[in-house]
């Protein structure tokens, strides 16, 4: 009978023990769920972005492969200038604030006291000229309206790359600052 006893218990602490571990299990292990989620989000957001905006995408390889082969790119940084761009961007960037928040119409006040004019002015006559346009790091949207306004001043060949300087010092690539 004791023997039954010692058993039935020790029965019982391992379904318990087993339980708590599985329902740990499944506590701990619904955070890559969390996370695939929030990655989706995130997914979905960047494509509708870049199917609102006309304009295409660019990875961080594609950008360093790009510049290497065709120095005819332009590149714009949409971050402030003085608590990022200055303190480093991709090699031979131009600098244009655009705003987070979606720029329908033209902001002055969001862009910096910048116009329009000297928005297109920057990118340049050639309306086939390469142009790729980038922020801080992929939910960052201030390269979504760069690249926006690009397409809506009517260049064809505009590209966000939205891993921005986060992800091309992520790549170890080396960037360029202020003095």
């Amino acid at each position: 009978m004791l023997k039954f006893k010692t058993l039935a218990v020790a029965g019982m602490i391992a379904a318990l023990v087993l339980g708590l571990s599985a329902n740990a299990f499944a506590f701990f292990g619904s955070d890559k769920f969390e996370a695939e989620v929030e990655k989706e989000q995130g997914a979905v957001k960047l494509l509708r972005e870049v199917q609102r905006g006309g304009y295409d995408v660019m990875t961080t390889t594609e950008l360093k492969a790009a510049l290497e082969a065709d120095k005819n790119i332009l590149v714009i940084d949409t971050m402030p200038y003085k608590d990022s761009y200055a303190k480093g961007h991709v090699p031979g960037a131009a600098q244009f604030l655009f705003p987070i928040e979606d720029m329908n119409e033209w902001n002055a006040e969001a862009t910096d006291g910048k116009t329009m004019a000297d928005y297109e002015a920057l990118l340049g006559p050639d309306k086939n000229r390469t142009i790729v346009v980038y922020c801080g790091f992929v939910k960052c949207t201030r390269s979504h309206n760069g690249a926006a306004w690009a397409k809506k001043l009517g260049y064809t060949n505009v590209y966000r790359y939205p891993g921005g300087i986060f992800a091309w010092k992520g790549a170890g690539f080396p960037e360029e600052s202020v003095k």
